[in-house]
């Protein structure tokens, strides 16, 4: 028996080539790039969403509950490039069941699908300066519902500045 997957990501590279190693290793995938076109799909039963937290301009945060609703999956699981303890968990509130961190492996989205462990789990190693400071500040505007001014106000920060260190990646 396999697998359907929904893969809702706007890195097309990403999905062509994942969809095709998921397709590979038996699963049956649909892609959506954009949040429109993933809440338009036919309402089958997925046995796994795969979600990217940034889907363009739109938060994947926010379509969680819409695709729960939806599709009914066994398993959703949110892919981001920007990831946080703070919407780690928000994620995890509105029903995310697992959160992964690009860059992943194909490799280990196979054995995730596959009720596995990934193989190369980090060891648990104390946060950098860099690390706290960006999980503090997207945990503050999370708490603010992502309005960065009053984020800013509240970090005692300019808000400018608050922008440049939010465009830059995690560390």
């Amino acid at each position: 028996m396999s697998l359907s997957v929904l893969l809702i990501d706007d890195d097309k590279s990403f999905c062509h080539v994942m969809s095709r190693r998921l397709q590979y290793h038996g699963f049956n995938v649909d892609v959506s790039f954009d949040s429109l076109s993933a809440l338009e799909q036919q309402p089958v039963h997925y046995d796994v969403i795969l979600l990217d937290m940034m889907i363009g301009s739109d938060n994947g945060i926010e379509l969680i509950q819409p695709l729960i609703k939806r599709y009914t999956p066994d398993q959703l699981i949110v892919l981001t490039g920007y990831a946080s303890v703070a919407t780690t968990v928000e994620a995890i509130k509105r029903g995310a069941d697992d959160y992964l961190a690009k860059p992943v492996s194909s490799q280990d989205i196979i054995k995730r699908l596959n009720g596995e462990a990934p193989t190369n789990l980090e060891q648990a190693q104390p946060l950098s300066p860099a690390q706290v400071e960006w999980e503090y500040i997207h945990r503050v505007l999370l708490e603010n519902q992502g309005n960065i001014s009053k984020t800013a106000r509240e970090l005692g920060m300019h808000r400018r500045t608050l922008q440049r260190k939010l465009a830059k990646k995690a560390p």
